[in-house]
C-alpha cells in the first residue's frame, strides 16, 4: 500500500538566504513566471528554469524542494499585481481587489489552474485578505459577516474570470482568435438550442450586431460585481437599521434594571 503524500508548503520553512554568487528566490520566482507566462503550466521544468536562469538545477533546489513549491511562490508572485490602496473604502477596496486579480489571472493564465489548489499563504496573498478585512471592518461589517463579504468578493471574481481564462488558453493551443471560435461554434449552438426559443433567439442577436466577445465579457464582469456589492451594501444597511432597533430597548433594560 502506498502511503498518502505528506503536505508540505514553501511558507512552512524560512527560506533560505543567498548562496555566495548563487541565486536569490526572488530571481528564480521571476525567470519561473515568465517561462510559466511564455510556456504554460506544463512546460515548467527545474531543468528548464535552471537553464533559463544560466545555472544548474542544483542552484533552484536550493531555495524550493520541488515543483509544487516553485509554483506556490510563482502563485504569490502573481498576487503583487492586485494594487490595494489603504484608507479606501470597503467597496472601493473590493472593486479595486476584484478588477486586479481578474487582470492578474488573463495576464498569467496559468493561474487558474493553480488557484484554490495550491495554498494562497505567501505575503502578496495575506497582503490581500489583511486590506480586505480592514476595509470590510472601517466600513461596519461586524463579526463573520466581515469572512463572509470578503469570501463573495472572492468567489464572485474566481467564478466570474476562471472560465474566461480557460476559454483563454483553450485559443491559445489551437491558435485561433476568439472570433473564430465564436464562429466555428455557431452552427453546433444553432443545433443544440434549437428546440429552446428564447435561448435560440440571444444566441442569433449576437450575430446580427458587432459582438465582440471580450468586451462583452468585461461589460458583464463589472455588471455583475457591481450586482453583488450593491447586495453587500444593503445587507450592511439592513444590520444597521437591526442594531439601530435594538439599541433603544437595550438602552431601557439598562435604565430599568438600574432602577431596581
Amino acid at each position: 500500500m502506498v502511503a498518502p503524500k505528506k503536505f508540505t508548503s514553501v511558507w512552512m520553512r524560512e527560506p533560505r538566504g543567498q548562496r555566495e554568487r548563487g541565486l536569490t528566490r526572488d530571481q528564480i520566482v521571476k525567470a519561473a513566471m515568465e517561462l510559466l507566462d511564455a510556456e504554460g503550466l506544463d512546460a515548467l521544468s527545474m531543468r528548464k528554469l535552471g537553464a533559463k536562469l544560466g545555472s544548474g538545477a542544483t542552484s533552484v533546489y536550493w531555495h524550493v524542494a520541488n515543483k509544487d513549491e516553485l509554483l506556490e511562490l510563482a502563485m504569490d508572485g502573481a498576487y503583487a499585481d492586485v494594487v490595494l490602496h489603504p484608507g479606501r473604502s470597503w467597496r472601493e477596496t473590493a472593486s479595486d481587489f476584484s478588477y486586479g486579480l481578474r487582470g492578474a489571472i488573463l495576464h498569467h493564465l496559468w493561474l487558474a489552474s493553480l488557484i484554490g489548489v495550491v495554498p494562497s499563504l505567501g505575503p502578496q496573498a495575506l497582503r490581500c485578505s489583511a486590506m480586505l478585512v480592514d476595509a470590510f471592518d472601517r466600513g461596519g461589517f461586524r463579526g463573520m459577516d466581515v469572512d463572509f463579504a470578503v469570501a463573495a468578493v472572492l468567489s464572485y471574481t474566481l467564478g466570474a474570470t476562471l472560465p474566461e481564462a480557460s476559454w483563454r488558453s483553450a485559443a491559445i493551443r489551437t491558435d485561433s482568435t476568439e472570433g473564430e471560435q465564436v464562429e466555428a461554434l455557431g452552427p453546433v449552438i444553432d443545433r443544440v438550442a434549437a428546440e429552446h426559443p428564447a435561448l435560440h433567439a440571444r444566441y442569433q442577436s449576437y450575430h446580427a450586431r458587432d459582438y465582440d466577445p471580450a468586451l462583452a465579457r468585461k461589460i458583464g464582469f463589472d455588471y455583475g460585481l457591481v450586482a453583488m456589492l450593491d447586495g453587500l451594501a444593503e445587507r450592511l444597511r439592513q444590520a444597521g437599521s437591526r442594531e439601530a432597533q435594538a439599541s433603544p430597548a437595550s438602552a431601557t433594560e439598562s435604565t430599568t434594571d438600574q432602577r431596581r
